[in-house]
């Protein structure tokens, strides 16, 4: 699992915006992070207090296992952008070391040979069969990358759900997501409060 070309936007004016219920003339908000916004960024999600954090946008690169993918999917909040596709590049992909440490020796001499039959059937009856036959037994280690837009309470969540996951790859992504600029301040979440 890894995350790349992690980028932060839209911090100050996020910090600024949680201001404005308690200000008259809002051209006095400034970024400054108070004890206010700690307070408010660290109340429970849908509350509506930490409000501000989805107004800090998070974009990355996220390369993870399918199985990893399966469960990130449900998150309705982080919009994939674009990503690395199996129904249309299994033949290319399993080319290359695509699969992480736990997929067996054996699963991927399978995947060498479904792709050799493939790759020597010139019928199209049997070139759809291969290809399906193929797809399907892809196991949930193959790493594919996708590119990420989210924002700070999605994140959160996130990370409230996911810190101390069976999936390594879950943890690993938390403690990229704790090291992001400001968010421990900002949410209250630092990694000795959640191993605790």
């Amino acid at each position: 699992m890894e995350l790349r070309n992690i980028n932060v936007y839209n911090i100050n004016e996020a910090i600024k915006a949680s201001k404005y219920p308690m200000l008259d003339d809002v051209g006095k908000a400034t970024s400054e992070i108070t004890t206010t916004q700690r307070r408010l960024g660290s109340q429970p999600r849908g509350s509506a207090h930490d409000n501000f954090l989805n107004g800090i946008l998070v974009s990355f690169d996220l390369t993870c296992s399918n199985k990893m993918w399966v469960e990130f999917e449900r998150y309705h909040f982080a919009d994939i952008v674009s990503s690395q596709s199996t129904m249309h590049r299994v033949t290319q992909l399993l080319k290359e070391d695509v699969f992480n440490e736990y997929v067996d020796e054996r699963v991927k001499d399978v995947l060498k040979d479904i792709l050799s039959h493939y790759n020597m059937d010139d019928t199209p009856q049997g070139h759809r069969q291969t290809y399906l036959r193929l797809l399907y037994n892809v196991p949930s280690g193959i790493e594919l990358t996708a590119h990420i837009v989210t924002n700070y309470g999605q994140l959160k969540t996130m990370y409230n759900q996911r810190h101390n996951h069976r999936l390594p790859e879950w943890r690993k992504f938390c403690d990229y997501v704790i090291q992001l600029p400001f968010f421990s301040e900002l949410t209250g979440i630092t990694k000795e409060k959640t191993d605790e």
